[in-house]
């Protein structure tokens, strides 16, 4: 009908079924255990098409020659076991393993917080497997990238791509090294020296602002109660 150029009701569920078929929707499948790994990428194979990645796959390491052979890369945690049923049988070296077998291997995290240091997170499959220092770094750089189709862009230091960058005064896996610098798309938005310098402002902006009170209060004026900030995380339920 498409092709005919005839006016035709479009079916969102069939139109991705479509996209998925032809190669030109990726699917990144939530995944745990072997079995669930297994099925989907039997699957994928019956009906001609590739999973692209996995998530969390901490079972990954009993199925890695077979998720190499299907192509699908991985994206996991770093040391993340036992904590539900499902993770019974996960093991730190996961992401070692599957690297070793061919895998394209991404470290992850669903925690907000852990996000933030994902570089100390990638240090741990040199830990747990004895990864290089290099593959384990591009698992928190160029291989998320390769994951998400983006490696022409990010993902590495290249002419040509987005500048994203971080300056570390030391090793970029170490706990004791401390970011100077955050570069995105050729703009700084962290600067250790400058935040040095806003934080003596901003210090000084306070004791300012405290006497201004405290000679309001002593001279017989009404303060203000301070305002609470509102939590501005939101969630599934949230209403507006």
């Amino acid at each position: 009908m498409k092709k005919s150029g005839k006016p035709y009701r479009i079916d969102d569920e069939l139109q991705t079924l479509a996209e998925i078929l032809n190669g030109e929707r990726f699917i990144s499948c939530h995944s745990y255990v072997q079995s669930e790994i297994n099925m989907l990428m039997k699957v994928a194979e019956k009906f001609n098409f590739r999973i692209n990645t996995f998530t969390h796959i901490l079972e990954g390491y009993k199925v890695a020659d077979k998720m190499a052979a299907h192509g699908v890369g991985a994206s996991t945690f770093s040391d993340w076991w036992a904590y539900k049923y499902e993770v019974n049988d996960a093991i730190p070296y996961n992401a070692a393993i599957m690297a070793s077998q061919g895998v394209t291997v991404a470290i992850n995290s669903d925690d907000g917080e852990m996000s933030r240091r994902l570089n100390q997170e990638a240090a741990k499959t040199f830990k747990y497997g004895g990864m290089t220092e290099q593959e384990a770094w591009k698992t928190v750089t160029i291989n998320p990238a390769k994951l998400l189709h983006l490696d022409h862009r990010v993902g590495s230091i290249k002419i040509g791509k987005d500048a994203d960058l971080v300056l570390w005064n030391g090793h970029p896996m170490s706990v004791y090294s401390k970011a100077e610098k955050t570069i995105i798309e050729g703009k700084t938005y962290f600067d250790l020296d400058l935040d040095k310098q806003k934080r003596t402002a901003i210090s000084a902006e306070r004791n300012m602002l405290m006497t201004m009170m405290l000679n309001e209060k002593e001279n017989g004026g009404k303060t203000k109660p301070p305002v609470k900030k509102t939590n501005k995380n939101f969630h599934c339920d949230t209403e507006f």
